[in-house]
């Protein structure tokens, strides 16, 4: 199997059986994301601890596969982790998507890096990259509690 199917394999898998779909019980930030372009909605629900360490992370919501695939890849990534590590996490993962080839964070193994990768292709395509980065935009307004709601279509890619 070469990278590329590797890529797709990941992203229908998410997309089709999507992890931490649901509302955390007790979550104590939240936030939802629009992306009016396609019709994406999310809204993340979070659980932060009292050293602002993520108990619980979990969304909601109907989209792309691709959307999906990224809320879901997101959540089971930075659950356990620091806020302050989630947030380096997205700061890597959003410069990726953007303009970098590979991603810097020392924070994830190797396989979870395979996981955030599967994503790059969306470089290529500017639509799909508000569909795959829709749920990290809604996950750091959440931790900053900076908006309720966010649209994507007004984040700069």
């Amino acid at each position: 199997m070469n990278l590329k199917e590797l890529y797709q394999e990941i992203i229908l898998d998410h997309g089709k059986n999507p992890r931490n779909l649901r509302k955390t019980d007790n979550f104590n930030k939240d936030a939802k994301g629009y992306n009016p372009l396609c019709g994406d909605k999310v809204h993340i629900y979070l659980k932060l601890n009292e050293n602002k360490k993520i108990e619980d992370i979990s969304f909601e919501g109907q989209g792309c596969a691709i959307s999906m695939a990224s809320a879901s890849i997101m959540t089971s990534l930075v659950k356990g982790k620091e806020e302050k590590e989630a947030k380096e996490i997205i700061e890597d993962f959003l410069e990726m998507i953007k303009e970098k080839e590979n991603l810097n964070t020392k924070l994830l193994e190797e396989d979870e890096k395979t996981k955030l990768m599967c994503l790059s292709g969306v470089k290529q395509y500017p639509m799909r990259v508000k569909c795959a980065t829709l749920s990290w935009h809604t996950l750091t307004s959440a931790l900053d509690k900076s908006q309720n709601e966010i649209n994507i279509e007004s984040k700069e890619i």
